[in-house]
């Protein structure tokens, strides 16, 4: 199988990337990926010189750039998107731009060439859950509250107006917040970590009270591939990773691991709309596909610090902006 993957420079892309050619080394995976900052091909360094990986520089909005990338293309996996809240509220129009007007560049390109779709959404769309609220289900009505999730939200409409209007063959996962190597370090857990390996104090919006529920990169991973081998066609599946904690506890969580104080939290201004608690019930993935998350939380928060600890260049170029300097002037 060829598979186009786009967005594989970034985080839960390139984790992909590695997963699905490690468990399906006979397959051939295409890169589709702008570079813009939070891609990095460093996260896939190891792959540059092997016959069945390919990268093509490339936006998802250029009309020919995807026409050229999904030629003998059998699957599109389509992580490509902007992904951080806090740049959605200053910059909407950057979202907007990649994550709907892109997402329809690729459905017509898959329509045209009659290719498998699978689309990468989020918990975010659904809006946010009071305490004591039901999980998230596929049943959940839409209800985004940030920029972000608005246009993710978008996508993820117009996929399956794809389905049903031209029936293009889809699937949709919505996941919890995922974590774990090469994440870009502005997310909350990789900036955590960095601070406090740099002896910095870490910014906590508020008083911490947001819950959020993380799921392994990992598992994430081997949940599109079972809905790509598994699931119907047309179908949206819920992938949560069982890590439900607020932001306070993630903090002591993360300081206790380290050995570091909680003098080391700085309190910031909350940020604006802020959504208090996402939760996903995966029943149904359970149920009709057989998949549940194995990684405990604790357990990949220790190993996300120790993958930190030991890739101090990669992340320090990150912060730096060195890294970006090298790539804008190899693929200019």
């Amino acid at each position: 199988m060829k598979i186009l993957v786009t967005g594989g420079a970034g985080f839960i892309g390139s984790n992909f990337i590695h997963y699905w050619l490690k468990n399906n080394p006979a397959d051939n995976i295409v890169n589709l990926d702008a570079l813009t900052y939070a891609g990095n091909l460093e996260n896939l360094k190891v792959l540059a010189d092997q016959a069945n990986y390919k990268f093509i520089k490339g936006d998802i909005c250029d009309v020919s750039a995807v026409k050229q990338a999904v030629k003998n293309i059998d699957l599109i996996v389509h992580f490509a998107a902007e992904s951080h809240v806090d740049r959605s509220i200053m910059r909407s129009a950057d979202f907007v731009r990649t994550n709907v007007t892109g997402t329809m560049v690729l459905l017509d390109a898959a329509r045209e060439n009659n290719i498998r779709f699978h689309h990468i959404s989020t918990d975010e769309v659904f809006g946010s859950l009071g305490r004591t609220d039901p999980a998230f289900n596929e049943s959940t009505p839409y209800d985004p509250r940030s920029p972000y999730s608005a246009s993710k939200a978008a996508s993820d409409h117009l996929v399956r107006a794809y389905w049903h209007t031209h029936k293009l063959p889809v699937t949709i996962s919505n996941c919890s917040n995922n974590y774990g190597p090469y994440q870009f370090p502005e997310k909350v857990i990789p900036l955590f970590i960095t601070n406090l390996l740099e002896d910095k104090k870490i910014p906590l919006y508020g008083e911490g009270d947001n819950i959020r529920d993380w799921i392994h990169v990992d598992d994430h991973n081997r949940g599109v591939e079972t809905i790509i081998r598994k699931g119907r066609i047309g179908e949206t599946y819920l992938l949560g990773g069982d890590g439900e904690i607020s932001n306070l506890e993630l903090a002591k969580m993360i300081l206790g691991i380290m050995g570091k104080s909680e003098d080391m939290i700085e309190r910031v201004a909350d940020r604006p709309g802020h959504d208090l608690r996402y939760a996903m019930d995966y029943t149904k993935a359970r149920t009709e596909l057989g998949w549940e998350p194995k990684v405990t939380f604790e357990d990949g928060i220790k190993e996300t610090i120790d993958w930190y600890r030991e890739n101090r260049e990669w992340w320090q170029r990150i912060k730096s902006g060195e890294y970006k300097k090298y790539y804008d002037k190899q693929y200019k």
